[in-house]
Order: C-alpha cells, then structure tokens, then sequence
C-alpha cells in the first residue's frame, strides 16, 4: 500500500510518501484551516500515488478525530471529514505520537517533540499512548510556555537550554522511562542532550506515518514489529 504521511506543524506541513526520498512542505502558521490544509497538501502531492493517508495532528485525537481545535492554526478541525477532502481512508493521530512511532525502538520510551509548541507521547511494549503534557502547570505557566518557541524567542537560546533540562528532568523523574527521545524542529539548537537521552529527527515522522498503515517507511531509521496504537483519552 502506498501511504502520504502528512505531518502538521505550526510553522510548516509537511509531507511525504511511499517510495519518495524527498520530504515536501509548505507553510501552516494561524490562518490554516483543514480545508485549506486537504487543499496545500492535494496540490503539492499531485504528482504522488498513494491509496491511504497518515495524519499527525497537533492535538489530543479520539477514534480517528481531533478532540480538540490546535492553539497555534486556525479553528474548524474538530469534525472536518477529512477522509471525504481526501478520497482515501485517513489514520489520523496525535502528531508527537507519530514521531514517537518512527522513533520506537523498544521498552517504555518517552518521546518529547520541541517545536512550536511541546509534544509528548510514550510507546510502552510497542503501545503509543498521547500525551497532553505540555499544557499541565508548571512554575509560573505550563512545560510549554518553558520549552516552546515563544520561550526560546522571548528567553534567548542560553535560558531556553536550561528549560528544557529541568523540563526533560521532571518529566523522566515522574514517568521513568527507558528511553527518552527528543525530537521536533528545535532538538538541533541544544548543545548537549539530557543525560540518557538521544536525538529524534523530524523524518521519524514519515515512519511512524508509513507505520500506521503496517508499511515500511522509506527514510525509517528503525523497525518495529507489531506495533499497536492507542487514541488520546481511549480506554
């Protein structure tokens, strides 16, 4: 099966497929809508084949919808058809949780996404389970408002740093994984890693995309077997 992975960000879309080596992308930012979303995205991967579409959305997800609008695109997500704008069958999950997939390499790992905002997801024994971590309160605001892009543009690079390893050390001291991954857009700003963490990379993305659907990812760094998903707030 031939599978686009789409991966939306605040600043970017991005997206890839089945067979494909170069990642494509155009800019989302508030102003994008999912109709104007299915419309950039149709547009840019109309040379593409492809029989299903991955979707990884910033925000909690339930039974392949998002339960919530996201804080940083427009409003109008929550009940978009979206296998409808599409034409093919959508496996849409929370976007930390896809790169947490593409990631997995075994255990309990902890995936924590620095980008825009702060994404977070765990993969226990193969099981990824969303997180809504980066809105829970934190000293004076949220993890987000610490280790997000508004934090490193109003801090400064330097204190940004620091943030984000008091933020990774709270959040490996309360869950205790195996395994700690940082990834998203920014994890090449850091100088050093956390003790006992290793470096994800946005491509990850495409593979856990590809995964959804049981297909091995072209750029996929790893491999994981039998791999289940579990939606956000799904008993």
């Amino acid at each position: 099966m031939n599978v686009l992975t789409i991966d939306i960000g605040g600043t970017h879309v991005k997206i890839l497929a089945t067979g494909q080596t170069e990642p494509r992308r155009f800019d989302s930012g508030p102003g994008l809508t999912p109709r104007r979303m299915v419309t950039g995205v149709r547009k840019l991967a109309a040379d593409w084949k492809y029989q299903a579409v991955s979707i990884g959305y910033p925000g909690p997800v339930l039974r392949n919808m998002p339960l919530a609008e996201p804080h940083n695109l427009a409003k109008g997500w929550i009940g978009f058809q979206f296998e409808k704008a599409f034409g093919h069958p959508v496996k849409l999950v929370n976007d930390a949780a896809m790169q947490a997939l593409g990631s997995y390499k075994g255990g309990k790992m902890l995936f924590l996404g620095l980008g825009t905002g702060l994404g977070t997801a765990m993969v226990v024994d193969g099981i990824v389970e969303p997180m809504e971590l980066s809105h829970l309160p934190y000293k004076k605001g949220t993890y987000e408002d610490y280790v997000g892009e508004r934090a490193l543009e109003h801090e400064g690079k330097k204190k940004w740093r620091r943030n984000v390893a008091e933020v990774v050390g709270c959040l490996v001291a309360a869950l205790e994984p195996d395994d700690v991954v940082i990834g998203g857009g920014n994890v090449k700003l850091l100088k050093t890693l956390p003790a006992g963490c290793r470096a994800g990379d946005n491509a990850n993305a495409f593979a856990g995309g590809f995964r959804l659907w049981e297909s091995a990812a072209p750029t996929a760094s790893v491999k994981v077997s039998r791999v289940k998903t579990k939606a956000a707030g799904e008993k």
